[in-house]
């Protein structure tokens, strides 16, 4: 279904594990003794693909549990997991192997203790989904789903996978491009390790000299390969030689002011939901925005698989990375429907109460689950953006959780608050207009104005909507009527405003989702509305 799932740490002997597993839905912690039938991993059961299509609630226990043979491995087995929403538990052979908490990064385990003589496994997998009940990361996902509100996922929706390992190997590596040094820097844990780059050997952590070297860029996707080997453990990685910078207002890539014309991307698709059919349909998404003249998507409340940003990479597309929203639902109307239509308006976000994030420990986990996020995704080259609040859902002390994103990873822009509630802080202003014409206006801090929300024009495609719902922010009878309001929205207020000094423009969306059909191409992606290259045409011409 997929290639190796960590392309920029790619070992050579591993196991899939995706496809069939036995699944119980119970009441308790206590393993099931009838189990209900097979469920096709890594997606949840809500959706079509898995086999299922059965609700998880909050209070339900999700089991899963197949075996696997690694009788064929030396040294240690480490068992991967890519996402599982939102807490697990594991147990191989009945020893428990671990936990994690937290539905949108991977987690990894040793079992080599818990393996039996023959090196067989019993992988046995409890999961517990609150959605909407508790303060964890839950994105865009609702208990009662509609409107901009998605079907929520349960349990495993990410792939699940092995390796085998030697005693000494390599956990981690973290790569930084250094184009003013015309360098990589490149660092592996445990230390000791060497780098392999271009015939030369350097140790490890090392500055490894890129002379002459072709930066990335969205028209120029360049990516350079490398190796790092410690003892007998080998891995294969590569990196891409780019700068991203905030000057004088703009958006910058590689010292030059780049204006990032981007689409809004949910990353939901009728027969996985959450979780991609395959490498070719993420790939067909990814070159569709290409195709529609766009050089960025802001991947909206999601976090993808690594494999999706490495297509990113090697096709050429900056990526906006939206943190998941978390806390509480009990939100003041004042916070989230009202700057609707007073963009600009600004809350203070150490209100909590106003925010719904008055649960001091979840906002603790909402940092922990960000470090998690960005520590899984910083060796991307597409990352150009960290947006960590959108809309005031959830959100406190962005000017503090901006600080936070900077010190974790200065190499990239953060977008302290997306849309509302903008805290005065940061490189960067952020607005969603859609109820009136947008006009620009230089912010009065001279940060780099973002219109990171706009557009969201509607066109239902006869057999090929969710159900009968229409949600959007105007509706067109036809792809004429569609194609020639996209026009004058550019025209008449992208152009003009991109010139007065607009850094960034991201259109909703590139693909219908659920309820709404503000998309591109529907929701099963069997019809694209308008041409491609018309729409292109517009995209590109302002």
């Amino acid at each position: 279904m997929y290639g190796y799932p960590r392309p920029q740490m790619v070992r050579e002997q591993w196991w899939d594990l995706c496809g069939p597993w036995d699944y119980a839905v119970t009441g308790t912690d206590a393993v099931p003794s009838r189990w209900d039938g097979t469920i096709r991993v890594p997606f949840s059961p809500e959706a079509p693909a898995s086999g299922v299509m059965r609700p998880v609630g909050p209070d339900d226990r999700l089991w899963y549990r197949r075996t696997a043979d690694f009788s064929g491995a030396p040294g240690r087995v480490l068992l991967h997991f890519g996402a599982v929403d939102q807490r697990a538990k594991v147990w191989v052979n009945g020893v428990e192997a671990g936990t994690h908490v937290g539905g949108y990064t991977p987690f990894s385990l040793d079992i080599t203790a818990a393996l039996d003589d023959t090196r067989r496994a019993e992988i046995l997998v409890l999961c517990r989904d609150g959605t909407d009940t508790v303060p964890l990361a839950r994105g865009k996902q609702k208990t009662e789903r509609g409107e901009i509100w998605y079907t929520p996922q349960s349990g495993i929706w990410q792939p699940v996978w092995a390796e085998a390992v030697p005693e000494e190997h390599i956990k981690s590596l973290r790569i930084t491009p250094d184009p003013d040094g015309s360098c990589v820097h490149i660092d592996a844990d445990p230390a000791g390790a060497a780098v392999y780059f271009r015939g030369n050997t350097y140790p490890c952590p090392a500055e490894v000299p890129v002379p002459d070297f072709e930066p990335w860029s969205p028209e120029h996707p360049k990516l350079y390969d490398f190796s790092v080997s410690l003892g007998r453990d080998r891995v294969e990685s590569y990196f891409a030689m780019r700068k991203f910078s905030v000057e004088d207002g703009r958006l910058c890539l590689n010292g030059t002011p780049y204006f990032h014309n981007g689409v809004l991307d949910q990353g939901y698709n009728q027969q996985g939901l959450y979780t991609w059919p395959s490498d070719e349909a993420m790939v067909y998404d990814i070159q569709l925005a290409k195709r529609l003249g766009f050089n960025a998507i802001r991947k909206h409340i999601k976090v993808e698989p690594l494999r999706w940003y490495h297509h990113c990479d090697r096709l050429g597309m900056l990526v906006w990375q939206d943190m998941p929203n978390g806390g509480g639902t009990n939100y003041s109307p004042v916070t989230v429907q009202l700057p609707a239509v007073m963009s600009r308006l600004r809350l203070r976000d150490d209100r909590y109460a106003r925010f719904a994030r008055t649960d001091a420990a979840g906002r603790e986990m909402f940092l922990r689950e960000l470090d998690e996020m960005i520590g899984t995704l910083y060796n991307c080259p597409c990352i150009a953006l960290w947006v960590p609040f959108n809309e005031g859902w959830g959100q406190f002390d962005a000017v503090r959780v901006r600080e936070h994103v900077k010190a974790l990873d200065p190499t990239r822009t953060v977008d302290h608050a997306s849309g509302w509630h903008d805290q005065g802080g940061g490189e960067t202003e952020s607005l969603h207009v859609y109820f009136r014409p947008y006009r620009y206006k230089p912010d009065r801090e001279g940060r780099a104005v973002l219109l990171s929300e706009f557009g969201g024009y509607n066109l239902r495609v006869p057999d090929h909507a969710f159900n009968d719902q229409d949600f959007g922010y105007s509706r067109c009878k036809d792809a004429g009527e569609l194609l020639n309001k996209l026009r004058a929205l550019y025209e008449e207020q992208i152009g003009p405003a991109k010139k007065a000094g607009l850094a960034a423009a991201i259109y909703t969306q590139l693909t219908d989702v659920e309820d709404e059909l503000n998309g591109f191409v529907t929701y099963d992606r069997a019809a694209e509305k308008l041409p491609p290259e018309e729409v292109r045409k517009i995209i590109t011409g302002v």
